[in-house]
């Protein structure tokens, strides 16, 4: 039989741009590569802990909104898109790593490269090197394309709106984190804009605001402030915001079966109106001075 494979991203446009918005979803692909099964001595079970499963679906209604949402189809533990191009473990690899290699970023030290060397619970995928070409490969393939698309997305908005705010949508264990706190005691949702850098204060506050309106306990930046896509993307002085959204995977999934509960209903509806409580903000707090914006013909 065949292997089906499907494309690196897929994305939801909507049928009219009304929100200078884009939601971007990249660690909930569940796409295992045959040569990522064949290599690892983990069970799929075990490689999908770092997957973000369902995320996509919590913020499906963003289309409806008037905003395209960017899936990522691959597995995490393949390649990550939320890290630079080349955040690489030189012990990973046999041969020479590029030039232009990230090897000790905090990342990359926690085994949680471009090419993951762990899973969550700190397991390692592979138990031997892999060929640095083969990494060249997975960046070439599948993490290039995805970034020039959402690149690309978010360009294409700035220019629609005179702004562009990037929402990165994420999911976490409801167990330990690496700081051992039970996130489940302690956040049902997480908010990260890098401590007060990558977005204007008004829209994490109406995140926050919104969420805790609904019930939800809400944290900031603690432990996660937003990973590259957040830091990449989030220049406010240049008209372009991002904004980390963690859910804590309790409240939505049956973590040991990978499965969807009756939770996923509710929390979907009230992300879809915290999105529309953002995209309700006025245009001027995201736009740069710098930048004349001009309305767009749609």
């Amino acid at each position: 039989m065949e292997l089906t494979v499907p494309p690196p991203f897929a994305i939801a446009h909507p049928q009219l741009r009304s929100a200078g918005f884009v939601y971007n979803s990249p660690h909930s692909g569940s796409w295992y590569p045959p040569d990522l099964l064949d290599l690892s001595p983990l069970p799929l079970a075990t490689l999908r802990s770092s997957e973000d499963s369902f995320v996509d679906r919590l913020f499906a209604a963003a289309p409806k909104l008037g905003a395209p949402l960017m899936m990522v189809n691959v597995a995490r533990a393949y390649v990550d898109t939320n890290r630079e191009p080349y955040e690489l473990d030189p012990f990973m690899f046999s041969g020479e790593l590029p030039q232009n290699a990230n090897f000790d970023s905090d990342r990359v030290m926690a085994g949680l490269g471009t090419i993951p060397r762990v899973v969550a619970g700190n397991r390692r995928i592979y138990t031997r090197r892999l060929p640095i070409q083969d990494a060249l490969q997975r960046i070439r393939t599948i993490y290039i394309p995805i970034q020039k698309a959402l690149s690309g997305l978010i360009e294409d908005t700035r220019k629609r709106f005179g702004h562009a705010v990037l929402i990165d949508c994420h999911s976490m264990p409801s167990g330990a984190t690496f700081l051992r706190l039970p996130l489940r005691a302690s956040a049902d949702i997480i908010l990260g804009d890098r401590h007060g850098t990558s977005c204007a204060p008004a829209l994490i506050d109406a995140a926050e605001d919104c969420l805790r309106g609904l019930g939800y306990r809400v944290t900031r930046n603690l432990p996660y402030s937003g990973g590259f896509n957040t830091q990449h993307y989030g220049q406010p002085l240049l008209g372009l915001h991002a904004l980390q959204i963690e859910i804590n995977r309790a409240l939505y999934m049956d973590e040991k079966r990978y499965e969807p509960t009756a939770g996923l209903a509710p929390l979907s509806r009230d992300l879809q109106l915290m999105m529309a409580a953002l995209h309700a903000l006025p245009a001027p707090l995201f736009r740069a001075p710098s930048i004349p914006y001009q309305e767009s013909a749609e």
